[in-house]
């Protein structure tokens, strides 16, 4: 074997392994992580074409971890904070809240909430409930044919040795 045939069996051996290594790279990155076209597309392209496609799988389609932004919480993150309103209009709706609860407060009690005295128990009038009355008796319902044991032989007869 000539210095030639194994160079290239060499570069053949590199160039599969770099062909597999961007197959599995490709399928195991998450979705928000795949620049261009959607993951299955990748994945066509990266093995249909073997070399260029994991080339392109690495310079265009695969987004670095570094560059993806980082989540932040909301009490970080400016564009939320500068959605929310300012204190004053907090505290402008806490107040009408508070304003809305007193007036609810000083309302008349609803009659039909009103309990009758506690030694009256015979007064009747708006608001009181009516006494209980007596619920009807539950029957036990009917008995059905009699179905046989496992003691009968299936002639009526039981215990009896055939």
């Amino acid at each position: 074997m000539g210095i030639v045939t194994r160079v290239l069996l060499i570069l053949a051996l590199v160039l599969t392994a770099f062909w597999v290594y961007t197959i599995v790279d490709c399928a195991v990155q998450p979705p928000n992580r795949h620049r261009g076209v959607s993951k299955p597309v990748w994945l066509l392209i990266v093995v249909l074409i073997p070399v260029l496609g994991g080339l392109l799988w690495l310079a265009v389609g695969r987004v670095r971890a570094s560059t993806l932004t980082a989540r932040r919480a909301p009490d970080d993150d400016p564009e939320f904070l500068g959605r929310l309103g300012t204190v004053s209009d907090q505290d402008e709706r806490i107040r009408r809240l508070e304003e809305e609860l007193a007036m609810l407060d000083a309302e008349d009690d609803d009659p039909k909430w009103d309990m009758p005295p506690a030694g009256n128990s015979s007064a009747s009038g708006p608001g009181t409930p009516a006494p209980p009355t007596a619920a009807p008796a539950i029957e036990p319902p009917a008995r059905g044919p009699e179905l046989p044991s496992d003691d009968d032989d299936g002639r009526g007869q039981r215990g009896a040795v055939g």
